[in-house]
């Protein structure tokens, strides 16, 4: 039998049996879908995570006071001790290492901000003019605590309490009050949302000095450096290190992390995730195969006489294995394919959803999902076209 006659004829029969092949093609697809749909949520969650990281920050070190060991705390705390704390001296001091483009002391607090005959309480950022190119923040008005102004009494308001406070838009030059000190809003942030679980639009940014006299201290919450290129970052941390034991008395009493370092770990973990979810997903292409070899006996039980008319009349055993390995193949392959587009459609509701998440199906498992589906569907039809062909003549078309 020439290619084109058995295909064409495997097709016919598969129509004849409707209600077997719509079950069988539904199990393929479902188990072509999962794959896709699961492997869109583990790829678009390590992208939702990269993202997040990236928009704090490129070749960002941060140093944190405390020297964070294994097991999670500061190994002098057991003996009463406390952590040396940074200063802004500490801060001064690294911004002389070669490798590093800038950087900005930080403090955080809360305090109430009233203005404009509202009051409410907000989240209170003090730095320098360098936290803005650091963290990748934009300003919608204004200026950014110009260089030079830290002891001024000058305020920058995020997009969304600009717009509580001062709803006509005019809110650079306006006087308002942070606890008890009065400040004139220098700038206003651009609207950037939630990011790692912060929302800038409801922050406030003060001078450094002005928020430690605001906090009453002297220590810093963290030091956000950027490196000036990727490559450095490696050397720069060491240096860094180097020069805080060097000040600190001889002590390694803080802990620097990198960028590269955080996302490299949620990387291989969301990574091992997504191939988790898609093998777990992978199992229901077996369950089909099986649900294929399963029916697929049993239609060669059903057609024994059909078979033996098949032989009479000169058929070949070889030709009896491509027909039914055609079937098998026919069913995998629609399958395969319906599977494909119920997985984007499926992937496609999950961003409508979820528009934070950027669950895009990843091209190897739509293509690794369709192949095993079709090989899944051939293997599982090897052993009944096999039986199919080994049948004798004489005897199937006795059996009817």
């Amino acid at each position: 039998m020439k290619l084109a006659d058995i295909l064409q004829f495997s097709l016919n029969t598969l129509k004849s049996y409707p209600t077997r092949s719509f079950l069988i093609v539904l199990a393929m697809a479902l188990g072509v879908a999962a794959v896709i749909v699961l492997t869109a949520l583990g790829d678009g969650a390590r992208r939702y995570v990269i993202q997040q990281f990236s928009s704090i920050g490129t070749n960002l070190i941060i140093v944190l006071p405390g020297r964070a060991e294994t097991a999670g705390s500061f190994p002098g705390a057991a003996m009463g001790q406390t952590p040396r704390e940074l200063t802004l001296e500490d801060a001064r001091w690294l911004g002389y290492i070669p490798q590093i483009r800038r950087y900005a002391p930080l403090n955080v607090g809360a305090a109430e901000l009233a203005g404009a005959s509202r009051l409410r309480e907000v989240t209170v950022l003090g730095s320098t003019v360098d936290l803005l190119p650091i963290r990748h923040m934009e300003l919608a008005q204004g200026g950014f605590l110009n260089q030079g102004s830290e002891n001024n009494a000058q305020i920058v308001l995020g997009a969304k309490l600009a717009k509580e406070f001062f709803p006509d838009g005019s809110a650079v030059g306006q006087r308002v009050r942070l606890a008890d000190r009065r400040f004139i809003v220098s700038g206003v942030l651009t609207s950037q949302g939630e990011t790692m679980g912060f929302n800038s639009d409801e922050i406030v940014i003060i001078p450094i000095y002005q928020a430690q006299a605001l906090f009453n201290t002297t220590s810093l919450f963290r030091i956000l450096i950027e490196v000036r290129n990727r490559s450095d970052i490696p050397t720069t941390k060491q240096a860094i290190q180097e020069m805080l034991i060097q000040r600190h008395d001889g002590e390694d009493d803080v802990t620097v992390i990198t960028q590269d370092a955080v996302l490299s770990t949620f990387d291989r973990i969301l990574n091992a995730l997504t191939l988790g979810v898609a093998g777990i997903a992978a199992i229901s292409l077996a369950v089909a195969g099986i649900l294929v070899m399963n029916v697929m006996l049993v239609s060669v039980s059903q057609r024994t006489a059909e078979i033996g008319l098949f032989k009479a009349i000169g058929a070949q055993s070889h030709d009896i294995r491509y027909l039914f390995l055609a079937e098998a193949t026919w069913l995998s392959m629609v399958g395969a394919i319906i599977g494909f587009i119920l997985g984007q459609f499926g992937s496609l509701l999950i961003r409508i959803a979820y528009p934070l998440l950027p669950a895009w199906p990843p091209v190897w498992a739509c293509i690794a999902g369709i192949i095993v589906a079709i090989g899944t569907g051939i293997i599982a039809g090897i052993l009944p076209a096999i039986r199919a062909s080994r049948l004798d003549p004489v005897k199937a078309l006795g059996s009817k």
